[in-house]
């Protein structure tokens, strides 16, 4: 399985001022990281995605199912 098939969910806050990062794939992560800008939203986004693939790998967890988009 591609590790990187999981969604990344990205959302501007307010109350923040700054793009909410998260992956609803993973139990607990709704808001991983965030960004200034989309741009830095996403980029901060991958790593935080690679760090929490390579913390489920170290802890011997397996890895969520991703959510797969199935068209009607």
């Amino acid at each position: 399985m591609n590790k990187f098939k999981y969604q990344m969910v990205i959302q501007w806050s307010a109350q923040d001022n700054c793009f909410l990062v998260g992956f609803p794939d993973f139990p607990g992560q709704r808001w991983r990281t965030h960004g200034d800008t989309y741009e830095l939203a996403v980029q901060n986004g991958i790593e935080a995605q690679e760090s929490l693939i390579m913390a489920y790998e170290v802890t011997g967890e397996s890895l969520p199912e991703p959510s797969i988009y199935k068209a009607a």
